[in-house]
């Protein structure tokens, strides 16, 4: 287990490669390493929600398993009047994340090693947006679900990026339990992104 991605220290080898890409019209130079998501560059389904995401350009941001930061990265730019806070229990992670915000010239961004919501238990936002670790099982999905929706500002969304065979059906299900409106806004090679809006009440 203590190799998995989504434990606070990898005990992989570092092994640091330089990836550019281009998201949402944005060059970005982003370091990737071992023992961290996707370490061979952005994968497609983060691609698909990045290219999907929306909101204010003064939205308060939320990436909850940030890794090494190409989505919260994303949404800092596209959010340039707001604040994106990245969180990932991984610390390798949460340090290329840094580094990789620093490098594409990102200052509105606060990055937190963080188990699930650990440590913003006491902040509220816009929006939060995930690629979550379905490897971490079900269970721990459903609680980025659960326990995201309570840090949601009213009227506030949880875009949320999933596979159909590993898990979209049910993963709908759960979050048409918990908001008051779900919508899938694309699918693309059997990925697909809902958008899970908060009561405005």
């Amino acid at each position: 287990m203590s190799n998995h991605y989504y434990n606070k220290q990898p005990e992989v080898a570092s092994s640091k490669q330089q990836h550019e890409w281009e998201l949402r019209g944005f060059k970005l130079k982003l370091t990737t390493d071992a023992g961290v998501f996707s370490k061979t560059g952005v994968d497609y389904g983060s691609q698909v929600l990045i290219n999907a995401m929306d909101f204010a350009p003064n939205a308060s941001v939320l990436d909850v398993g940030c890794g090494y930061g190409p989505i919260g990265i994303t949404a800092a730019k596209l959010a340039p009047e707001g604040h994106v806070t990245m969180i990932d229990i991984n610390e390798r992670a949460v340090e290329l994340s840094k580094a990789n915000a620093k490098r594409n010239g990102v200052d509105n961004v606060t990055v937190l090693q963080s188990d699930l919501y650990e440590a913003v238990q006491h902040m509220r936002f816009d929006c939060i947006i995930s690629n979550p670790p379905i490897r971490a099982g079900k269970s721990t999905v459903h609680r980025i679900f659960d326990e995201g929706h309570a840090l949601l500002n009213a009227g506030g969304s949880m875009w949320i990026v999933i596979q159909k065979k590993q898990g979209a059906p049910s993963a709908k299900a759960k979050l048409e339990e918990l908001f008051d409106r779900v919508e899938e806004v694309t699918k693309d090679k059997g990925y697909r992104i809902f958008k899970a809006v908060k009561g405005s009440s």
